[in-house]
């Protein structure tokens, strides 16, 4: 067991971090901290702990340290110099999946991403040697996953092998363990068929019948380059209903992935790129079909507090719509074609805590003729992807996805879809493990289907 979480004394609510100890006794850049942090959203806690239910590592711990009131104690104590940043203290604010759970839980408003996230950041500045990733790892998550194209020149000796069934062989006769572990994570995280990225899509989509709208359509990094089909499904849904689709060809990575591992001037420069390419006064709304952007393009207007775009941020972050939530609120068009299949609906963290979107998906889902919609036990709670989760806490993130993956199989569907790319990943791999019985997708693969009826009748 851990040491007891420290007192916090009573505050007159004037606090602010410059009444903190020196900074160097702190183990953390408090300067900095200042500047990201807001006291107030520390004291907006109340430490009535109805957010430890819904917290997955403590619902797998039972450790105080591990619920987000236990880590709001810590963060704080940290900040006041009464709690130096320790070994366990970094441990219990790593292990936190960011998955925001604790925020839909919170009956004081507590903004909790807005104080773990800056956190996380600011413990990776100047973090010890161990608590650095390896420089593998950071290769992979700053210099690979953020940049489509390079991940799609990466992909292509594994499609090429995968292609010929040698990925498959190698994996049976054990011989990713060879690998270095971030590596043979990776391989096993691989989709069963990846698909060929094919030719651009165009930078204009017309729409199918009237023009209700005209949209851009946000294509992200890594899910452009693992699920190019789900990008272009979305694009066509949209076209369905009337919208006018813009790709433009400026637009980078959300950011998130820089941000959540502690870089933050490249999620800057990435956040201005896309500020700039997905100008928010052309369009009327910024479509994004992954859960965890779509949350970091909504928080723009955060990231860039005080700063000389913070402005354009804010407009942006108005137009920033999840495609389930856009098209619910446009009202779609009735899809004709049956797709004949019991489905299961997993709520990605980020899509239904960090942006509270939970119907929309589902009331999509449930128009589709001939789909059978399984309810899902504790679908909102996080399966341990939590975008590079699974890499930096591999442990946590395994116990997580055997106990989503225990529900998913208790529903009998044939089918799990999810709103983001690391949970599809996530939950793919879970049921590759287990036999390769339940197909896994994205809510727009099935309305795209149900749309068009390539292959729906009877599949």
């Amino acid at each position: 067991t851990t040491e007891p979480l420290p007192s916090t004394p009573a505050s007159s609510g004037t606090a602010t971090r410059a009444e903190a100890s020196d900074p160097s006794t702190a183990g953390i850049d408090l300067d900095w901290l200042n500047d990201k942090i807001r006291y107030r959203l520390f004291q907006d806690c109340v430490h009535c702990g109805l957010c430890t239910a819904s917290c997955p590592t403590y619902v797998m711990t039972g450790d105080e340290n591990d619920s987000p009131r236990g880590r709001i104690y810590l963060m704080r104590a940290v900040v006041d110099g009464r709690l130096t940043l320790s070994e366990d203290v970094r441990h219990h604010l790593e292990l936190c999946l960011d998955c925001r759970a604790c925020e839909t839980a919170c009956p004081s408003g507590v903004q909790y991403a807005k104080l773990i996230e800056p956190f996380h950041v600011a413990m990776h500045k100047d973090a010890p040697r161990e608590h650095r990733p390896s420089w593998l790892q950071r290769l992979i998550l700053e210099h690979l996953f953020p940049y489509g194209g390079r991940v799609k020149l990466a992909l292509a000796p594994a499609r090429l092998l995968q292609r010929i069934g040698v990925l498959d062989l190698v994996e049976r006769a054990g011989l990713l363990n060879l690998l270095p572990s971030t590596l043979s994570k990776m391989a096993r995280m691989l989709p069963a068929r990846l698909e060929s990225p094919g030719p651009r899509l165009p930078e204009v989509l017309p729409p199918i019948g009237p023009r209700r709208a005209k949209v851009a359509l946000f294509l992200g990094c890594v899910a452009d380059a693992m699920y190019p089909q789900t990008n272009a499904a979305t694009a066509r849904v949209l076209q369905a209903n009337g919208c006018e689709v813009h790709i433009p060809r400026g637009q980078a990575c959300c950011g998130a992935i820089h941000y959540h591992v502690g870089v933050d001037e490249p999620a800057m420069k990435l956040a201005r790129d896309n500020l700039h390419a997905l100008d928010p006064e052309v369009f009327d709304a910024i479509i994004v079909n992954s859960a965890g952007c779509g949350a970091m393009m909504k928080d723009y207007a955060h990231l860039f507090h005080g700063q000389p775009d913070q402005h354009k941020a804010e407009r942006f972050s108005t137009k920033v719509k999840d495609v389930s939530e856009f098209l619910m609120k446009l009202g779609p068009v009735a899809p004709r074609h049956a797709v004949n299949k019991s489905v299961t609906y997993h709520d990605a963290c980020h899509l239904c805590h960090g942006q509270q979107i939970r119907s929309q998906p589902r009331d999509l889902l449930a128009m589709i003729p001939g789909l059978k919609l399984v309810p899902l036990e504790e679908s909102e709670i996080c399966c341990g992807a939590a975008g590079t989760y699974n890499l930096t806490q591999p442990e946590m993130s395994e116990r997580l996805g055997q106990r989503k993956m225990d529900h998913i199989e208790a529903t009998g569907a044939s089918m799990v879809v999810s709103g983001n790319v690391g949970c599809i990943l996530q939950i793919a791999r879970k049921c590759k493990e287990r036999g390769g019985k339940i197909e896994c997708g994205h809510p727009m693969d099935l309305l795209d289907r149900a749309y068009r009826g390539d292959g729906a009748e009877g599949a």
